[in-house]
């Protein structure tokens, strides 16, 4: 991992496996961290102002990573219907039929790397890499909540209706996002999420 100064009162951490070390930094329990947002292949660690960020970056530079996120837990069963308007176009592109691209989307077990882009947004990691399809050449100007799509090396559900370039699989009635929820966001960094394909 490498460590570097994000201003006077922040590290940025750079990391393979970033919600294994948001765990691993929120175990801590250290005082002066303030925040800890996992990104895409880092993790930023603010502090409280005055904070000796030197001791901070050692520590964080030699920190023992949990072979599993402490968010984990049992997998979050996200039931899918598979209707999405792009499965017929992902089959295409993967050379796979409708039904293997069901399979193979269902099979595999996710992990939620970091969340963004909305909230309650989850990067979700673990997708078989017969699936890895590039984003729509145009995207949507809306995606319903909860559908299920993928892009890139990465799963996703949407949270909340919004734009999206996404390939579209599914759909799903879970409320991924409730400000009225304590956390709001069903998701969180570490989180494993499974689909359950109904009819």
């Amino acid at each position: 991992m490498k460590v570097l100064r994000a201003g006077d009162a922040a590290l940025l951490v750079e990391t393979e496996t970033p919600h294994r070390l948001h765990a691993a930094v929120r175990a801590l329990g250290r005082t002066e961290i303030v925040d800890v947002v996992p990104g895409a292949g880092t993790v930023l660690v603010t502090t409280a102002p005055g904070t000796d960020l030197g001791p901070l970056g050692a520590l964080l530079g030699d920190l023992p990573l949990p072979e599993t996120s402490t968010a984990g837990g049992e997998p979050l069963r996200v039931p899918v219907v598979y209707d999405g308007a792009d499965l017929d176009e992902v089959a295409a592109i993967t050379g796979l039929t409708r039904a293997q691209v069901v399979e193979r989307h269902a099979a595999a077990e996710y992990v939620v790397a970091y969340l963004g882009f909305s909230p309650g947004f989850g990067y979700l990691t673990g997708l078989d890499e017969r699936l890895h399809v590039p984003r729509r050449d145009s995207p949507r100007t809306a995606v319903p909540a909860g559908s299920v799509a993928i892009a890139g090396p990465y799963g996703a559900i949407y949270p909340s209706s919004s734009p999206g370039g996404w390939r579209l699989l599914g759909r799903t009635t879970l409320r991924l996002w409730d400000p009225d929820r304590e956390p709001p966001s069903l998701l969180q960094p570490g989180t494993r999420v499974r689909f359950e394909a109904r009819a």
